[in-house]
């Protein structure tokens, strides 16, 4: 091996492990509000809708982070902005323990999403250009497997002594991000091919190159396959312990099945990941969509506790793992000079459905559909959604060809 390689897998390395890090922290604040909804429901006597409100304050942020954070990375580089972004999550996370109004509480949570939204792109952006083509699908999975583990081990510390109160969450959530920083500055290199693209001067893309001739089509089919597929998720991030109480599940039990949501999401995450760089992506959408829809009936019938710690399981498995293979995807469909904005406008669509998601659940439940009734109503979105990768693809295929 030579020197040159040496170095370039030193740093394809580097940036996966940190990538990582930063992923495992992004998993525990964006199921932050999920975990401690009970404790900020009794502390600022919130009502069903107001509770949707809080879970959907973080996600509006992470609309405009998504947006401006995959184009500035194109435009200043990945490890710059990802560095902002991470700070400014970290500190507004703290700050979610410390107001002490329901508006300030909103706030806190909305520029938190403003900071989560701005690292995923430039997280993805990272991991993609870090290694060659052929191992792209698996160095996203090992990036973005550290979401589930976050969201594993935040769930691990609610079930302690330590989280009874709320807050605690908050400040673990805001803490561990701004003891990253320096790390990152230190050993995260920015991308090469972020600094080819800028040394040979490639133009920077323009949002309205997203509606060009040659990507219009695909750029479409990707915001709504992102949109309906990210609803899904994020409405199980923050619901899923509220609606298996209402199914009868005592606390604890349900907080356990959203550790199964996690367990299974890194599971997935990483045999997806794997799967992408071996199958085609065809066969790898049908798998990852079929699934959801399975997940989801199994949530909606099985009865005992052990069934739903495997139903929560699979239906982690494939939306998180799924939410990553769309990433893989992103990154496919754009070039370096605009995967930032590609995929960063791509995720700011899918956080619609993301937003979406939670508040549709709240207004569900006031209706008195029930638990059922959600999970049910999350399936024709699936399918719209796995219909709609399959043209995508089949209309890159015949590009290609």
């Amino acid at each position: 091996m030579t020197t040159t390689q040496h170095e370039s897998g030193r740093n394809a390395f580097m940036t996966i492990v940190i990538c990582f890090l930063i992923a495992f922290i992004e998993g525990i604040d964006l199921q932050s509000a999920g975990v401690a909804a009970a404790g900020v429901r009794e502390h600022f006597a919130l009502d069903t809708q107001s509770l949707g409100l809080f879970f959907s304050a973080a996600i509006l942020g992470l609309l405009p982070g998504g947006l401006i954070g995959g184009r500035l990375g194109d435009r200043m580089g990945r490890k710059k902005i990802l560095m902002i972004a991470v700070a400014l999550f970290g500190l507004f996370s703290i700050l979610t323990a410390w107001v002490t109004s329901f508006n300030g509480l909103l706030f806190a949570r909305f520029m938190t999403g403003v900071g989560l939204g701005a690292a995923l792109p430039n997280l993805v952006a990272l991991a993609s250009e870090a290694v060659d083509e052929k191992a792209r699908g698996r160095a996203i999975s090992l990036m973005y497997c550290g979401m589930p583990i976050g969201g594993i081990a935040v769930s691990l510390l609610a079930s302690t002594a330590i989280a009874t109160d709320w807050k605690v969450i908050f400040y673990v959530g805001g803490a561990l991000p701004l003891l990253v920083l320096p790390m990152m500055w230190w050993f995260l290199p920015e991308s090469k091919a972020f600094l080819a693209a800028k040394q040979n001067n490639s133009q920077q893309a323009a949002f309205s190159e997203l509606w060009s001739q040659h990507f219009r089509a695909p750029t479409l089919l990707l915001w709504v396959g992102y949109f309906f597929t990210m609803m899904v998720v994020y409405m199980l991030l923050n619901w899923l312990p509220s609606l298996l109480m209402d199914l009868g599940f005592q606390k604890q039990q349900a907080t356990l099945v959203q550790m199964f949501f996690s367990v299974g999401a890194f599971i997935g995450t990483i045999g997806l990941g794997i799967l992408v760089d071996r199958w085609k992506m065809k066969n790898v959408i049908v798998l990852m969509y079929s699934g959801i829809v399975l997940g989801l009936i199994a949530l909606n019938t099985f009865e005992s506790v052990y069934a739903m710690y495997f139903a929560g399981a699979l239906v982690g498995c494939f939306t998180i793992g799924g939410q990553m293979v769309l990433y893989a995807l992103g990154s496919q469909v754009y070039p370096t000079q605009m995967r930032g904005t590609g995929v960063g406008t791509a995720m700011t669509v899918g956080r619609f459905g993301a937003m979406a998601g939670p508040a549709v659940a709240g207004q569900v439940l006031v209706m008195g559909s029930g638990a059922t009734g959600v999970i049910m109503a999350s399936i024709p979105g699936i399918i719209i959604a796995a219909l709609l990768i399959l043209i995508l693809l089949n209309m890159l295929q015949k590009r290609a060809a």
